[in-house]
């Protein structure tokens, strides 16, 4: 009798942690989803089609760049989802030909981040130095890449002397890593259904 009573206890102990042990789990995961969402999807499925860029890229650039914050204003001016400006605006306009647009409207302002984000690619043929020019200009690294000190091919930069864009591709790259193991293939397949 007394093995028995034990035995029940042991089970009902057993199954305690394990329900204990799931629940704590699906918490975590539940969280960490909540930390890495996918809004916007069909916009960035589309998008991401026609620019020819990985969906995770984009929803990595989008969380580090507003946190998916569709009026989100930088103190620079930069605007929207992928924080584009109105010169950088005005410029892709001119090469989609695009004549009326709102950087605070999520559509034109994934439209414009993914064009711009693919130029950046195509141009400097790295991701990392398309990012580093994304978030610090063309122009600072084009003067970076000429500079033997930051970098010794013309095309990586081995080092970034601006802090807050070396920062700014390790966060993007880490968000990238997260968004690949958490969506890679069921945003891939979405986008190449369509």
């Amino acid at each position: 009798m007394k093995q028995k009573k034990t035995l029940k206890l042991l089970n009902i102990v057993f199954l305690s942690i394990i329900g204990l042990s799931f629940a704590v789990i699906l918490f975590f995961a539940y969280q960490y989803l909540l930390a890495y969402p996918t809004p916007f999807k069909g916009q960035i499925s589309a998008c991401s089609k026609e620019y020819s860029l990985n969906p995770c890229l984009v929803y990595a650039v989008i969380k580090t760049e507003s946190s998916f914050n569709k009026k989100a204003v930088s103190n620079k001016g930069a605007k929207g989802l992928m924080q584009i400006t109105d010169g950088t605006g005005e410029y892709i306009a001119n090469k989609i030909g695009v004549e009326s647009y709102n950087l605070l409207n999520e559509n034109d302002n994934i439209r414009f981040g993914c064009y711009y984000l693919r130029y950046l690619i195509n141009k400097f043929k790295s991701l990392n130095t398309a990012l580093a020019a994304y978030n610090a200009g063309e122009g600072r690294v084009r003067c970076w890449l000429k500079n033997s000190a930051y970098c010794q091919d013309g095309i990586n930069l081995t080092t970034i002397p601006y802090i807050e864009t070396a920062e700014y591709i390790k966060k993007i790259t880490k968000t990238l890593n997260k968004y690949q193991k958490l969506y890679g293939n069921i945003v891939d397949k979405s986008v190449k259904k369509k």
